[in-house]
């Protein structure tokens, strides 16, 4: 005989999940789809919304299975997930000031330090290489002008 579904808050979080991705999914038809040429605003949320849905309903269903381990962080890893979360943060707030090349080289260099990648060169060229394929990106090819900040 199986045991009765758990309602715990991550199940009840987990059924959200595919609830918002609908709703994403309705929304992102008004916006239409454009062509395989020229594609649509609606088209890259259709798609998020859909990733959403599915991924969201598979947590969900193995929740009620009671298949998800509940989540501990030990002392380190609680260290390095408030840490990532204050570069985030950091970043987001420190763009429009200092500008996207400046935060993103520091961001980067930092998130790698606090993920333990060993010395400081490999650090130093994965974000000077992550900073220059976005900005190479976004600002070149893309032509959309990314923060310049104080610096630009």
């Amino acid at each position: 005989m199986e045991k009765p579904p758990k309602w715990s808050p991550t199940v009840l979080f987990d059924l959200c999940l595919p609830a918002v991705g609908v709703i994403i999914l309705l929304v992102s038809l008004g916006y239409g789809f454009g062509t395989w040429r020229k594609p649509g605003p609606g088209i890259y949320p259709f798609f998020l919304g859909l990733c959403l849905a599915f991924f969201g309903l598979l947590l969900f269903l193995s929740g009620l299975r009671g298949r998800i381990p509940i989540l501990s962080l030990q002392r380190g890893d609680r260290w390095t997930l408030f840490s990532m979360i204050a570069a985030f943060c950091l970043w987001v707030l420190l763009m429009p000031l200092l500008g996207y090349v400046a935060v993103t080289l520091l961001a980067t260099f930092g998130l790698c330090k606090v993920m333990k990648l060993e010395g400081w060169l490999k650090p130093l060229f994965l974000s000077l290489g992550t900073t220059l394929f976005i900005y190479l990106l976004f600002d070149y090819w893309l032509y959309i002008d990314l923060p310049k900040g104080i610096l630009g």
